[in-house]
């Protein structure tokens, strides 16, 4: 491409005062998932759901948002980004307001379910449109690293935000937060981002619509309740409906003139590396970051604000991360920036493998500064990757792909990893809880740390401090244990990395001859990079 040719494809000031809005929804969707971690006993003390409705309050919303992604960003492919994205962040705003002052727990899960589908609305369309004004491949390597960053950080910054509001204000304005960040979002979006400009003919396949819910939402609802139930058969038979169905989408999406999802794009060994590069990175961290949380909170103490602010050094220096890792791909071959990242993972867990109960808590943060940052090109280059590889015109649906694969990686991570740890813990306190515990006590220490804690808030001090100190040793060594799996898993995802991504060359080099941006995108399958 000659250089006349290369500025007209770079982005001005306009393109880039559209991401910072862009920017707004990925980072608050994000954080919405884990706000509600610290507020849910302040909203259960008002609400007084059952145990069974404040799971769903809590995971009706990751749900839904990750099993409509791929389907949102086609009916975005199809109808326009701008305007999918505007009528989201209308709803999100408006239902963000009905949730914030209802008062039964049905009416709380049916809110958190509008909220998911608001969300699966915008999230696509956010990386559609970035690949739309960002044609320029360094221009849009930091992009996507800001887009990547800014997810990464939602979901650090979750606690913290939940933290400062609960400290001033109730649950309540942990929804009604969201109400001026979409009003942004829907007011500058006709100004600062462009209009529909694919074509708008085809029919949306509504039979494969829903083959992909009824897929994805017994796959994720069974992979995460893995972890938290006691009905194991029920979670296996869950992941068991969502892989028949899923073959039944397969069969029709190879079999249908018009695809929801082109599935032949697997063939192309750019996209099935990067996937698989991001589920596995995805796993590792989602059942350690989980655990880590609750080492914060259960085993140190801390208060709801005080682990926002622990978490918070990790998350700026993987923002920092985050928008580095495209400007290195320029030189370096993307796979072998992801393979460095995961690299410097493993030491993180290793790290994690040596703290117990007693560690200092500027070790324990040292710790996670090294570990939570450096998933960042993982997920930054990885979706580059993936939707840099497909038409433009199916940009959403490629991007859609990329946030469900890795909302299942983090649900497989909390169930395998964190059933890991929990076995672990359950193993550690069985032989070793002080003989004067009653049997309820025992009982609830045994099930969980929560409950250990709540238990010993009941007894007299020295039984109840043996009873902390023992639950507390007990859960630190599952942290380990879930640490050491995660290491494994980063390891592996690091090699896959290297190996599977050594084709694809550093983002400042010359594309090869015949295989420019018009080819790529006409031919996004090719036959040399099919296996």
């Amino acid at each position: 491409m000659s250089t006349a040719g290369t500025r007209q494809l770079r982005a001005g000031g306009k393109e880039w005062a559209a991401l910072g809005l862009l920017v707004l929804p990925a980072l608050l969707l994000f954080m919405m998932l884990t706000i509600l971690f610290l507020a849910i006993p302040y909203l259960a003390a008002d609400l007084r759901p059952s145990s069974a409705q404040t799971l769903w309050i809590l995971d009706i919303y990751g749900f839904l948002m990750a099993s409509l992604l791929v389907l949102m960003g086609t009916v975005a492919d199809r109808f326009g980004h701008r305007n999918l994205l505007m009528v989201g962040a209308v709803l999100f705003g408006a239902v963000s307001v009905a949730a914030a002052f209802t008062d039964s727990p049905a009416l709380m899960i049916v809110w958190r379910a509008l909220l998911g589908i608001a969300a699966a609305m915008q999230m696509p369309t956010t990386l559609g449109l970035i690949f739309t004004m960002f044609q320029d491949p360094k221009q849009r390597g930091v992009a996507i690293g800001t887009w990547a960053a800014a997810i990464s950080a939602g979901v650090a910054l979750g606690p913290l935000l939940s933290g400062l509001l609960l400290e001033v204000f109730s649950w309540r304005a942990t929804f009604l937060v969201a109400v001026p960040v979409m009003a942004v979002v829907a007011i500058g979006a006709p100004l600062l981002l462009p209009g529909h400009q694919g074509p708008r003919n085809g029919r949306l396949d509504l039979v494969s619509a829903l083959l992909m819910l009824l897929t994805l939402l017994p796959l994720i609802y069974g992979v995460k309740s893995f972890a938290t139930t006691d009905s194991p058969a029920l979670s296996a038979l869950s992941v068991v409906v969502g892989v028949v169905f899923g073959a039944g989408f397969v069969f029709r999406q190879l079999h249908t003139a018009e695809p929801l999802l082109d599935v032949r794009l697997f063939k192309n060994r750019t996209v099935s590396g990067a996937l698989g590069v991001f589920i596995l990175s995805a796993m590792g961290l989602g059942g350690v970051y989980l655990m880590f949380t609750q080492y914060l909170q259960l085993v140190k103490a801390l208060s709801p604000l005080r682990t926002g602010v622990a978490i918070l050094p990790a998350a700026l220096v993987l923002i920092v991360v985050a928008m580095r890792a495209p400007i290195l791909a320029r030189r370096i071959r993307p796979g072998n920036v992801i393979a460095a990242g995961l690299a410097v993972q493993v030491v993180g867990y290793i790290l994690f493998t040596q703290i117990d109960s007693t560690t200092g808590l500027p070790w324990v943060i040292a710790g996670f500064i090294v570990l939570y940052p450096a998933v960042s090109p993982s997920m930054a280059l990885t979706t580059d990757l993936v939707v840099g590889s497909v038409p433009p015109e199916k940009a959403g649906a490629a991007g859609g792909l990329a946030s469900t694969v890795n909302d299942l990686g983090i649900s497989l991570g909390v169930a395998i990893i964190g059933s890991i740890g929990a076995a672990t813990y359950r193993s550690g306190v069985a032989d070793t809880l002080p003989g004067a515990l009653p049997d309820e006590a025992k009982s609830a220490a045994r099930q969980n740390l929560d409950g250990a804690v709540a238990a010993a808030q009941d007894l007299p001090a020295r039984v109840g401090g043996e009873l902390l100190r023992v639950a507390r040793e007990a859960f630190t060594t599952g942290l380990n244990v879930a640490a050491a799996t995660a290491a494994v898993i980063a390891a592996v995802s690091a090699v896959v990395a290297a190996v599977a991504l050594r084709h694809v060359p550093p983002t400042g080099s010359p594309a090869p001859a015949g295989q420019g941006a018009e080819a790529s995108a006409a031919e996004p399958v090719s036959t040399a990079e099919a296996d």
